[in-house]
C-alpha cells in the first residue's frame, strides 16, 4: 500500500470517535435488554409518532398448522445491526418517528369472530392518532380487521406477496378464516380489487380463488412470475396499483419453504429471499400507508431463518413506508 495513503487511513480512523458511521450504528448490546420489533423503541403510549409497529399475536383463523400467534415474539427476538438499508440507503428513523407499540390487545382469546373485531377496534385507535401501522402477524385472518380500519375513508391499493390468494369464503361457522382476507375486504368496500395484485401464488388451493377474477384483481402465478421476471412484475405493481393509499401484505408462505419452513400452509416452489426483497425494493415511491408480514409459525423452524426472513421483508416494508410517511408530511 501506498505510504501516504495508509498514514490518510491511519489519520482518519485510528480515533473510533471520528469514524463517520459511528452515529448512525446503534452502541447497544445486541444480546441484552428488551426484545422489540426491529429493534425501534418501545413505547406503548399512541402519540408523537408517525408509524406503530404492532404485534397481532392471533391464530384461531388458520385452517391447517396452528402456531402463527408467536410470530411477533419471534420477529422481536430477531436482532439487526444497523439501521441502514444498504440497496436504497434509506435509514427508516431517521425520516420518521417510529415505536414498537406492542401487542393488539385481543380480548375474546377463544372466539375468531369477536378476536377479529377486537382487532379492528385496536387500528381505528391508530388510524385516529393518524399513525401507519406496520404489523407483525398472526395469521392472514388479521389482515381483514386492519384494511377495515386503514381504508375506511377510501379503498386501498394492495400488492399482496403470498402462494395463496385468500378470497375464498365462509369456512365452518365463520367468514373470517385466514383464506379470506381479501375477498373480505372488498365487500365490505374497503379494498378496490382492480388495484389489486397478488404475487407468487401457487398450490391444490387455485380452484377456491374464483373471487379473485371474478372480482378484477391481477394474479401472477409464481410461474407467471419467472417467465415475466423481477422487473416486468415490479412494472405491472405498480401500474395496478396506481398513485392511491396503497397497503402491502407479505405472507410468509409467499416464500419456497426452503427459505420459509415455519409457517401453517408451505407450498413448494416459491420465491427466494432475494427475490422478494428485489420485489419489494421496486415499490418504492407508492402512495404506502400501512402493511404487514403474517403467518411466521416459528416452532416449526429450529432454525430461526423463517422468523429472520419475515423481519427483513418487514424492514423493507418498514423502509418505504418512512420514505412514503415523510413524503406525505412535507
Amino acid at each position: 500500500m501506498d505510504a501516504a495513503k495508509l498514514a490518510k487511513l491511519r489519520e482518519k480512523y485510528s480515533d473510533e470517535k471520528t469514524v463517520e458511521s459511528q452515529e448512525s450504528v446503534d452502541n447497544r448490546v445486541p444480546y441484552a435488554g428488551v426484545p422489540t420489533l426491529l429493534d425501534m423503541p418501545y413505547q406503548p403510549e399512541l402519540k408523537d409518532l408517525d408509524i406503530a409497529l404492532i404485534g397481532v399475536p392471533f391464530d384461531l383463523g388458520v385452517y391447517n398448522r396452528a402456531g402463527a400467534r408467536l410470530g411477533p415474539k419471534a420477529i422481536r427476538n430477531v436482532t439487526r445491526f444497523g439501521s441502514m438499508n444498504h440497496f436504497n440507503k434509506i435509514t427508516p428513523s431517521t425520516l420518521c418517528r417510529i415505536a414498537d407499540v406492542g401487542d393488539v390487545p385481543v380480548q375474546h382469546r377463544y372466539s375468531l369472530d369477536e378476536g377479529i373485531r377486537d382487532i379492528e377496534k385496536y387500528y381505528h385507535h391508530i388510524i385516529d392518532a393518524g399513525i401507519a401501522p406496520l404489523s407483525a402477524g398472526g395469521d392472514h385472518s388479521v389482515t381483514y380487521p386492519i384494511l377495515k380500519a386503514v381504508g375506511r375513508e377510501k379503498p386501498l391499493s394492495l400488492v399482496h406477496v403470498d402462494a395463496h390468494c385468500d378470497t375464498d369464503g365462509w369456512m365452518g361457522n365463520s367468514k373470517f378464516y385466514h383464506g379470506a382476507p381479501f375477498r373480505n375486504a372488498v365487500l365490505e368496500g374497503v379494498l378496490n380489487p382492480e388495484r389489486t395484485i397478488q404475487i407468487g401464488i401457487r398450490g391444490p388451493a387455485e380452484p377456491v380463488w374464483k373471487f379473485s377474477y371474478d372480482s378484477g384483481m391481477t394474479v401472477i402465478h409464481i410461474e407467471d412470475f419467472v417467465e415475466m421476471g423481477i422487473k416486468e412484475v415490479i412494472q405491472k405493481a405498480r401500474a395496478v396499483v396506481g398513485d392511491g393509499p396503497t397497503y402491502i401484505s407479505f405472507d410468509v408462505d409467499g416464500l419456497d419453504p426452503v427459505y420459509a419452513p415455519g409457517t401453517g400452509t408451505p407450498e413448494i416452489g416459491g420465491l427466494t429471499t432475494r427475490e422478494a426483497q428485489a420485489l419489494i425494493r421496486g415499490l418504492r415511491g407508492l402512495n404506502l400507508v400501512g402493511g404487514d408480514v403474517v403467518e411466521v409459525a416459528p416452532q416449526y423452524d429450529p432454525t430461526t431463518n423463517t422468523a429472520r426472513a419475515g423481519a427483513q421483508m418487514m424492514f423493507e416494508i418498514l423502509c418505504l413506508l418512512a420514505e412514503a410517511t415523510s413524503a406525505r408530511t412535507e
